[in-house]
């Protein structure tokens, strides 16, 4: 699955910051373009995963969870 990300230099502090506008509240920060991708590609991952739960505890009792690797 790809996700667009916004990467803008920190100009106060130095690096960078990056968002995932697809998924809100999705920030990261890193010294480097390379450190900032990484941090941005393990804060998707947990926002996923985050979103999974959730939506797991909304599941109806007459409803089953499959998982799908996309």
């Amino acid at each position: 699955m790809k996700f667009r990300i916004v990467l803008k230099p920190d100009i106060e502090d130095g690096g960078y910051n990056v968002s995932c506008p697809a998924l809100t509240g999705c920030h990261s920060q890193g010294d480097s373009i390379d450190e900032a991708v990484l941090n941005i590609q393990e804060a998707i991952e947990l926002c996923l995963e985050v979103l999974n739960e959730r939506a797991a505890k909304s599941i109806r009792p007459n409803e089953q969870i499959l998982e799908v690797l996309l």
